[in-house]
């Protein structure tokens, strides 16, 4: 009984909801929702790009780089990508060196999603949005058991309203999670030529 008492204490509770409400915050920034692989065909040689190349004469170290006929998937790179609500990330395949270049998650989405998209936005920020509201009705619980003792009351119906908001919020955020993957799955097919995912799957951050 005692464990449990300590389980259902305010404070734990309090505790677990800020710390949900802070992942859920760096999930929604960040660009780690989906990742995986393009299929591109390999690019021109250049003077920063030796490898993984198609060879040109008369540019500098071609001379080094054989010519083969390749067939099948040896004629195309499969550079890494990620992607989340806001901005989609993807390897630079023109340059041996590692780098990313990112563009706007919303410029590769087919006009027939946006408005997917931006419910999904919507809902999103409102899963933070009342998460956000259990927060602050636990903090206030909790002055109300240190300062008054005696209204228990008020703090038992704090404590319920803040578990709704809260199984409201989870609720709006896995739609929204779901309409995302909608989206996305429509964008990996009918989206622009230079965003060709090959293998994708979830990411730390979904």
């Amino acid at each position: 009984m005692a464990l449990l008492a300590v389980v259902r204490s305010p404070p734990l509770t309090f505790l677990q909801t800020v710390v949900s409400l802070l992942l859920s915050a760096v999930a929604l920034l960040c660009p780690y929702w989906c990742e995986g692989r393009q299929k591109m065909p390999k690019p021109l040689c250049t003077r920063t790009k030796h490898t993984k190349c198609i060879p040109v004469p008369g540019i500098f170290n071609s001379a080094s780089i054989q010519f083969s006929w390749e067939t099948g998937d040896d004629r195309f790179v499969f550079p890494s990508f990620h992607s989340g609500l806001w901005i989609s990330c993807e390897e630079n395949i023109y340059s041996d060196e590692w780098e990313e270049k990112c563009r706007s998650f919303r410029d590769l989405t087919p006009r027939s999603e946006k408005g997917i998209l931006w419910l999904c936005v919507t809902m999103e920020l409102m899963y933070v949005g009342l998460l956000s509201i259990s927060c602050v009705l636990l903090l206030v619980q909790l002055g109300l058991r240190r300062w008054l003792p005696s209204s228990q009351h008020w703090g038992m119906l704090l404590n319920a309203f803040s578990a709704v908001f809260t199984v409201l919020g989870g609720l709006l955020g896995m739609v929204a999670h779901m309409m995302f993957m909608q989206v996305f799955q429509v964008t990996a097919s009918m989206g622009p030529d230079d965003f060709n995912p090959y293998s994708y799957g979830y990411s730390w951050a979904f």
